[in-house]
C-alpha cells in the first residue's frame, strides 16, 4: 500500500488563511485585505546562506528529505541538541530514515516556535502535506516528499520559480572563486543569484587559520600580501570582482560595532604582528575596529551595500565547535553599544550619500535607545530587521513598536530571510508579511494611517524597502 493516501484520520486541516492575525474582527479583516495585496509580491531576499551550488547545475536535486529539512537549517539541530539528542546522531548521512525519525518523533519540540510554523507552512504549501508530522506519521512523510523530490518541479531551479524569488542574494568568503554563481551565469537560467562579499575570516584575526587566509586572499586576488596596504588591495580587488558577478552588498559580522581609525604606523605594525602570529585579544579587537572603518571608506568608493551584524557571541558550545565547526546555531545574544562605539564610522561617512550601511542586532535592548534614533540622524543608516533569534511573530511586533515611531519606516531595510534553508524562504517571507499587514492594520483601525497608504506600505514592507536599501 503507497505511504502516501492519506486517511480521514490522518488528515489535519490546511494551514488557516487568517493565521497570525489579531482576532479582533476590524483589525483582521484589514490585515486579510492588506496581505491579498502582497501575498503573491515577488520574493527579495538580500541576506542568506543558500548554498549557490544548487543551482549550479540544471539537473541539481536534493538528495532527501533530512538533506533539505533538517541538516541544513542550525534551528532545527540547536532545538534539537539542547534536549541532550547527541549530534553525531542528526547528521548521519547514511541512514537519513533514521535522522528523519529522530526528527518527526520530536516534531513537537517546535511548537510555538517560529521553526514549527516555518516547518508547517513547508510540508504544507510545498508538498501538500495536511498530516501532523510525529512518530507514527514519520516514514509515511518521508516517502512523499521523496516521491516529490525525484520529480523536475521540485529541482532547486524549477522551485526558484516557484517561489517566485526576484532576487538571491548568497553569502560568500572573500576568498571564494565564485565558481558557482559563474557556471549559474554561463548556464544562461534566468534566476538572479548574486554573491555578497564577507571578509569575515580575514579580518578577525582570531580566527582559526588566519595567516592561511591571508595567503588564500593573496592567491586569489593576485596581490602579494607584505604589508597592510597591499592587504587592502588585495580585499578592494575582491570586492571588484564580487561586483563583476552581480554583488550589490558586503556582510561584516562583529561582536559589537565598535569603529575606530587607527594611525598608518599603528595598523602597520598590528597588521605585521598578526603576520608573525603576535596577536592579543586587545590588538584583534582594534584591528577590526578599523577593518569596520575601511570598508565603510570601501563601500563609499565602490557602492556595496554594507551590512553590519552585531550583538552575537559566535560559536558558544565549545564542544560542537570543536567537533562540527562554526555556524552550528550556538550563537547567543550579548550587550551591544552603537552610539559611542559607531561615532567614529559616523562622523566620516553618516552622512555621505555614497554610503549605505544597513544595521543588525541580537540585543533588543538598543532598538529605541539607540538604532531608531541613530537611524533618524543619519542619511547612510537603515535598520536591518529582527535577527535570528527575533525573525519570529513577536520579535517583528516589537521591532515595529519599538523602532517604526522614531526611525520611520523608510529608514528600516524590509526583510531579509538569513536562512540556509532554501524551503524555509517563502514561509519566512510570509510570517513577516503577515505581520507587517496586522501592524499596519492596527493603525487603521485607530485612525492613524488610511487604508490606501495602509497597502502602499504593505507593498514597501513586503520587497520595496529591502529592494531599494540593498540596491538591486
Amino acid at each position: 500500500m503507497s505511504h502516501a493516501a492519506l486517511s480521514p484520520a490522518q488528515a489535519k486541516r490546511a494551514l488557516a488563511p487568517d493565521r497570525y492575525f489579531d482576532p479582533e474582527p476590524r483589525q483582521k479583516a484589514i490585515a486579510l485585505e492588506l496581505y491579498a495585496g502582497i501575498a503573491q509580491l515577488p520574493i527579495v531576499s538580500p541576506h542568506g546562506h543558500v548554498d549557490p551550488a544548487l543551482f549550479a547545475d540544471p539537473d541539481r536535486r536534493f538528495g532527501n528529505p533530512v538533506e533539505l529539512l533538517v541538516q541544513p537549517d542550525h534551528y532545527v539541530l540547536r532545538m534539537l541538541a539542547s534536549q541532550g539528542i547527541a549530534y553525531e546522531d542528526l547528521l548521519a548521512a547514511d541512514e537519513p530514515r533514521r535522522v528523519w525519525q529522530l526528527f518527526a518523533s520530536n516534531f513537537h519540540l517546535f511548537h510555538a516556535t517560529p521553526s514549527g510554523l516555518w516547518l508547517t507552512h513547508e510540508l504544507a504549501d510545498v508538498f501538500g502535506i495536511q498530516e501532523t508530522l510525529n512518530s507514527a506519521s514519520a516514514q509515511r512523510i518521508y516517502d512523499q516528499i521523496d516521491a516529490a523530490l525525484a520529480a523536475p518541479a521540485w529541482r532547486p531551479r524549477a522551485l526558484f520559480e516557484r517561489f517566485n524569488i526576484e532576487v538571491l542574494a548568497t553569502t560568500d568568503a572573500a576568498t571564494d572563486t565564485l565558481e558557482h554563481h559563474q557556471a549559474i551565469r554561463a548556464s544562461g537560467w534566468g534566476g538572479r543569484i548574486v554573491p555578497t562579499f564577507r571578509p569575515d575570516a580575514v579580518v578577525n584575526l582570531l580566527v582559526p587559520g588566519w595567516a592561511d587566509n591571508v595567503a588564500a586572499l593573496a592567491a586569489v586576488s593576485g596581490v602579494q600580501i607584505v604589508d597592510f596596504r597591499s592587504y587592502l588591495s588585495a580585499l578592494e580587488q575582491r570586492r571588484g570582482f564580487f561586483r563583476s558577478m552581480g554583488a550589490t552588498a558586503t556582510d561584516i559580522s562583529a561582536t559589537t560595532p565598535a569603529t575606530t581609525r587607527l594611525g598608518a604606523r599603528e595598523v602597520d605594525a598590528l597588521f605585521a604582528a598578526a603576520l608573525r602570529g603576535e596577536v592579543t585579544a586587545g590588538a584583534a579587537a582594534q584591528f577590526t575596529a578599523h577593518m569596520l572603518w575601511e570598508m565603510a571608506r570601501m563601500s563609499v568608493e565602490d557602492g556595496l551595500v554594507m551590512q553590519l551584524h552585531c550583538g552575537s557571541l559566535r560559536n558558544h558550545n565549545p564542544t560542537i565547535f570543536a567537533r562540527y565547526g562554526a555556524d552550528r546555531g550556538f550563537d547567543i545574544p550579548v550587550a551591544a553599544e552603537f552610539t559611542h562605539n559607531l561615532r567614529p564610522l559616523l562622523d566620516a561617512f553618516g552622512n555621505n550619500p555614497k554610503l549605505a550601511l544597513i544595521l543588525f542586532t541580537l540585543d533588543e535592548t538598543v532598538y529605541a535607545r539607540e538604532l531608531a534614533p541613530l537611524a533618524g540622524a543619519y542619511p547612510a543608516l537603515r535598520l536591518g530587521p529582527p535577527w535570528w533569534f527575533y525573525d519570529s511573530w513577536n520579535g517583528m511586533r516589537r521591532y515595529f513598536d519599538q523602532v517604526i515611531e522614531t526611525a520611520g519606516i523608510y529608514n528600516t531595510a524590509g526583510f531579509n530571510d538569513d536562512t540556509r534553508a532554501f524551503l524555509s524562504i517563502p514561509a519566512r517571507h510570509d510570517v513577516w508579511r503577515r505581520a507587517a499587514a496586522n501592524w499596519l492594520a492596527g493603525l487603521v483601525v485607530r485612525g492613524m494611517l488610511g487604508h490606501d497608504d495602509a497597502q502602499n506600505l504593505a507593498c514597501e514592507f513586503a520587497s520595496g524597502l529591502a529592494r531599494r536599501a540593498y540596491r538591486l
